[in-house]
């Protein structure tokens, strides 16, 4: 472990999803109310966070995104393990928590969603070698009936097989990265795109959804025990790092 504490430095580089050190990532959201309380609580977060060291090792990133609803924020952290991001919560946490909240009050936290990322898929090559920087993160969330964690592998695989054998993908596209939740319930594919305008365009194109109408998209769009499926639109406002 490192014995000098390390500066919090802000970047508005986006995080690398495929990296190997990231064993914990999480993700939550905040509801805000209103596109100006979004502004002031991106500042709120990089003030308080720049203000102190950065809190511990095992964390390599924090990255909040702006929804485009105008309401909401999504934040990504990526962990080396849940061990040390429960470290952090029972010792530094709560004052930058609480800091924020005298900056902008009321915000509403709505959940922390524990994950392992599970497989990754990029346009013409490995995920992770595509240096388009991404105008637009989607988040498809979806939520099955119980815990299973084989039936969520087994309907990721499905979506690889209907994004592989699509014969007209959708132009705008850069990758996708889908996460698995620890208590096998949800799936959250972490979509990258060049633009929000792109995504739109794809879901407008015949089809259902971002896929062209074959069987293996509908095979995916009518799997059994399906609870929800929403689909969100985000974009970077704020990246932290060590120095």
């Amino acid at each position: 472990m490192s014995s000098v504490p390390r500066t919090t430095l802000r970047t508005d580089d986006h995080p690398d999803l495929t990296d190997p050190r990231v064993g914990s990532p999480l993700f939550s959201t905040w509801r805000v109310g209103t596109p100006q309380r979004q502004r002031a609580t991106v500042e709120a977060i990089a003030g308080t966070w720049q203000r102190r060291p950065w809190p511990a090792d095992g964390l390599i990133s924090y990255h909040v995104y702006t929804g485009e609803d105008g309401t909401t924020l999504l934040h990504h952290s990526q962990w080396a393990s849940e061990q040390e991001f429960e470290a952090f919560v029972r010792t530094r946490r709560q004052e930058r928590v609480d800091e924020i909240d005298v900056a902008v009050p009321g915000i509403e936290r709505v959940g922390l969603g524990r994950f392992r990322h599970h497989r990754s898929a990029a346009r013409g090559g490995p995920a992770g070698r595509d240096r388009r920087v991404p105008g637009c993160l989607v988040v498809v969330d979806v939520e099955f009936d119980g815990p299973d964690p084989d039936r969520q592998r087994a309907w990721v695989d499905a979506v690889f097989e209907a994004l592989e054998s699509d014969p007209a993908p959708r132009p705008g596209g850069i990758a996708a990265h889908f996460h698995l939740s620890t208590d096998g319930r949800r799936v959250l594919n972490y979509a990258e795109w060049e633009s929000a305008e792109a995504h739109r365009a794809a879901l407008a194109a015949p089809g259902d959804g971002v896929g062209s109408a074959t069987a293996q998209w509908k095979r995916v769009q009518t799997w059994p025990g399906v609870r929800s499926s929403t689909v969100s639109r985000y974009e970077h406002a704020l990246g932290l790092v060590p120095a």
